[in-house]
């Protein structure tokens, strides 16, 4: 099998340089040289983009990526000149330019002034429980077969909408793919300001208080964290609360006063994939930090330990650790008790730890650990368990059940509160907050797998769960013209939305996916998180729709597709694509959600979406 797969990957390889090298001789052997292994066809679960997607970005979308974002560390093995020739190659001139549209739209120059009762969803969750409940958002169950779309945004070299917007005193707060953040006017998607940051942004937008005037904090997969004026856009501080070069923030941070709350994750686990990469050093962690200007008031490691050098691979390699057990989510606020929790990922090398793929707390003053429960031990894994040599791959080799979406507090009709999170193992859990995370209950809502199970999580009306299952699978199809095998997600496998009651983990109802057709690719997975209001749960999809389903028993009363191009208020070309982790935010009687997700062959996509009764 080894034997074949070489002689594949060297039939590929010497049919991409001849293919390329014409174009730009140099181009092609840097590509060939740093790039070819990994993004010529890779395995899904390495959760790396295909030639094709990045074929579809501009140039400086790329040299960005390697310059400050996630291929940073890739990027420093080139010089700067031969960064921009192979982005050059690898990109697209046709995408439109973010300069030449950025503001097209601009609003009318007024006072923003913020009704006291303003209607928002500021945060991941829109509760310091992170229900992902909106109770008063002006969309009732009867309106919810005629939303209809008002207005489309674009964002310019875009192929994938990762961060979930905010909405807050009618503006719509969102950041982009290429670092840009936008405040734009909820009603009529004007833009009222725009602003570049280091790097592309993954988290949530949040927003809170800072000295009596609103703020705008955020974080980018450079590790920033950033604390912008909400009304302006003016910076006014940023921090990296990690050194290591793989830190990134994926976590939604959440005020608590004068101070957010905010987790720290790294794409470390891809960095594995180069052979002689030493796997591996970065740890999660949780931090506060003082809002009026930037300092850590405390910072907690998810692995106690620091990383020392540990026995060689399999294959020979050094190797380095205890690490990983990054904080993907959005952390969770306890004000009765003084606590925090957080949801953590799993280790990246060996030996495992006992806080990874778990539930913990931390005292809120202080960082101080209270307890954890770990719901899948020795789960040590990184991006090169999908590679065929596994060269750095740990010796428990996966099975990455880790946590990507954030625990929900919510009280039981008994009187007893419950944490309630949803694994990638495809288990919904239970535990007890109050005698230190003493499993409650364990559902099954699927098989889950690398990108399987729950992903970015689950919401809660408080009486029941509503559980979104991914469970994406691939197939290898023949392309022709080609010699090698085509991975690509599988029409037939993954999806589905579940209900269970809080109180013992009963499943109540479950609504399959609707079938694919005969779009391609396609998959029903539901990886995205999902949100509600009373009587609706909203949900969507890689097969790019955004559906409504009904809490009394998982009917489906709305459906989006969002596969088409848009005609955008910003005069940038939209077209809208796969739905994937942040989700779908309802205030002041509208819907707002990113389209848009090109990894690992999903539907590519770069707008915003909203939408309002009638389209009114």
């Amino acid at each position: 099998m080894r034997f074949e797969f070489v002689r594949v990957f060297c039939v590929m390889l010497i049919a991409a340089i001849s293919t390329f090298a014409a174009e730009d001789p140099a181009a092609a052997k840097l590509y060939q040289k740093h790039c070819f292994a990994c993004h010529e066809n890779p395995a899904p679960e390495a959760r790396i983009p295909p030639r094709s997607a990045l074929a579809k970005m501009r140039p400086a979308a790329i040299v960005r990526a390697l310059e400050s974002g996630v291929m940073k560390e890739q990027g420093k093995l080139l010089s700067r000149t031969d960064q921009r020739a192979l982005s050059s190659w690898l990109g697209s001139s046709e995408v439109q330019s973010t300069a030449a549209n950025e503001l097209s739209n601009p609003c009318p120059v007024a006072e923003w002034v913020v009704p006291e009762k303003a209607a928002a969803w500021a945060g991941w969750g829109n509760s310091p429980g992170n229900w992902r409940f909106q109770p008063e958002g002006g969309v009732a169950v009867k309106d919810v077969p005629k939303l209809k779309l008002k207005w489309a945004f674009a964002f310019a070299d875009a192929t994938s909408v990762r961060s979930q917007p905010a909405v807050f005193g009618g503006r719509v707060f969102m950041g982009g793919y290429d670092g840009s953040v936008y405040s734009l006017d909820a009603q009529t998607g004007c833009v009222h300001w725009k602003t570049s940051v280091v790097a592309q942004i993954r988290s949530g937008m949040s927003v809170g208080q800072r000295d009596g005037r609103p703020a705008l904090v955020f974080g980018d997969v450079a590790g920033y964290l950033y604390a912008l004026d909400a009304a302006t856009g003016r910076l006014l501080w940023k921090l990296r609360p990690d050194t290591h070069p793989a830190a990134m923030m994926t976590s939604t941070p959440v005020f608590s006063g004068d101070r957010v709350i905010v987790g720290v994750a790294s794409y470390e686990e891809g960095s594995a994939l180069a052979p002689g990469y030493v796997c591996c050093s970065f740890r999660g962690s949780v931090l506060a930090v003082d809002v009026r200007d930037g300092p850590i008031v405390w910072k907690t490691y998810m692995v106690a330990t620091p990383p020392a050098p540990g026995k060689k691979s399999k294959l020979g390699n050094l190797t380095q650790g205890p690490s990983g057990a990054g904080v993907w989510s959005s952390p969770t606020l306890d004000a009765a008790s003084g606590a925090v929790y957080v949801t953590t990922g799993d280790n990246n090398s060996d030996p495992p730890t006992p806080m990874s793929d778990a539930i913990v707390a931390l005292d809120l003053a202080t960082g101080a650990i209270r307890w954890a429960k770990q719901l899948t031990a020795g789960d040590a894994f990184n991006s090169s368990c999908a590679h065929p040599d596994k060269y750095n791959c740990p010796d428990s080799d996966g099975p990455d059940f880790d946590f990507g979406g954030s625990a929900m507090l919510v009280k039981l009709p008994s009187g007893k509160r419950a944490l309630i999170a949803g694994q990638k193992s495809g288990m919904l859990h239970a535990v007890d907050p109050d005698r230190k995370g003493a499993l409650l209950w364990s559902s099954r809502a699927g098989e889950g797998g690398t990108l399987g199970g729950i992903q970015w999580g689950p919401a809660t009306d408080g009486l029941l769960v509503y559980a979104a299952l991914s469970d994406i699978r691939f197939k290898r199809t023949r392309v022709a013209g080609q010699l090698a095998l085509l991975r690509e997600p599988d029409p037939d496998k993954g999806g589905g939305m579940f209900a269970f009651r809080t109180d013992n983990g009963e499943r109540m109802w479950h609504t399959p996916p609707p079938p694919c057709g005969e779009r391609r690719p396609c998959s029903p997975a539901q990886s995205a998180a999902v949100s509600a209001i009373p009587g609706v749960v909203f949900s969507g999809s890689v097969d790019g729709h955004l559906r409504a389903f009904a809490t009394n028993g998982g009917a489906i009363v709305w459906d989006f597709d969002a596969v088409r191009d848009f005609k955008t208020v910003n005069g940038v070309a939209g077209r809208g694509g796969a739905f994937d982790a942040g989700g779908p935010v309802v205030a002041g009687g509208m819907l707002f959600a990113g389209s848009g997700y090109a990894n690992w062959g999903g539907l590519p996509g770069n707008v915003l979406l909203a939408f309002s009764v009638d389209g009114k």
